[in-house]
């Protein structure tokens, strides 16, 4: 199954036993039969039989790929946590997985760990930067308090805060700064976490290359954990993924399965 998009052309099939539509084929033929058990269509003048070679997904000299599509959906006015896919069958998939509060889910397929006959992942969370406004309100979302001084020396950016304001040990090089309460604006990466209370040392250093240094010393300042490191899934109160498949025999998909808990903010 392809993914369909306005403006294409696909070929359309319909199972009587569904009475319904349930695939569409990337390929479109200029007219198609089925004749002795075989199915055959035309195209630039040719003629192709399907179903007789061990190639998937190669239709007229192009080579496509699968596409499923469905939905998580059980108790829909709970908001959940979709934490990780399993996946029934004999491949692993790409995966991409979107919900009502978030469109970046996703898992690669070689992160797939085949447990007990089925694959299995975490999913992760690829995010933005800068982030956009359905982050913040996100559990890797954290408050660092009001700046006491920042000392800026070329992409180097040294942010103070009063003794009284631990930056605490959940913040990480790596993570990615923000300043401004109403609209946070990104500062940079941490490069460095300092903190000798005893000594009035209490700072985080950020190298500010890929982001803008505040005008003042005294900001509000927040930090949002690496998106895929530290990723809980994907939260909202339906899961929609799309699994892809470059494989080119023969592959087999029976169950698509979440680890999925109620969100409690």
């Amino acid at each position: 199954m392809s993914e369909v998009i306005a403006g294409n052309n696909y070929t359309l099939t319909y199972d009587r036993g569904v009475t319904g539509f349930p695939s569409f084929y990337s390929y479109y033929p200029d007219f198609m039969m089925g004749m002795n058990n075989y199915f055959y269509t035309w195209k630039g003048g040719n003629l192709y039989r399907h179903n007789t070679n061990e190639t998937r997904n190669n239709y007229y000299g192009v080579q496509y790929t699968s596409q499923v599509i469905s939905v998580f959906n059980d108790s829909p006015l709970d908001n959940k946590l979709f934490k990780t896919i399993e996946l029934g069958g004999d491949d692993r998939w790409d995966v991409a997985l979107i919900s009502d509060q978030q469109t970046t889910g996703f898992i690669d397929e070689d992160w797939f760990e085949e447990k007990e006959g089925t694959f299995f992942a975490f999913v992760r969370n690829s995010g933005t930067v800068p982030a956009t406004l359905d982050q913040y309100a996100l559990r890797s979302v954290n408050g660092l308090g009001t700046s006491s001084n920042i000392t800026t020396v070329t992409t180097i950016s040294t942010i103070d805060f009063n003794v009284n304001t631990p930056v605490g040990s959940i913040i990480s090089i790596g993570d990615y700064v923000y300043w401004g309460s109403s609209t946070p604006t990104l500062f940079g990466v941490v490069t460095a976490i300092n903190q000798n209370l005893p000594q009035g040392i209490n700072n985080v250093v950020v190298n500010n290359s890929t982001g803008a240094v505040p005008v003042g010393t005294a900001e509000y300042i927040l930090y949002i954990k690496n998106s895929v490191a530290e990723s809980q899934g994907i939260l909202g109160h339906y899961g929609q993924f799309t699994l892809t498949n470059d494989n080119t025999s023969k592959v087999e998909l029976y169950a698509v399965l979440s680890e999925v808990m109620k969100s409690f903010p």
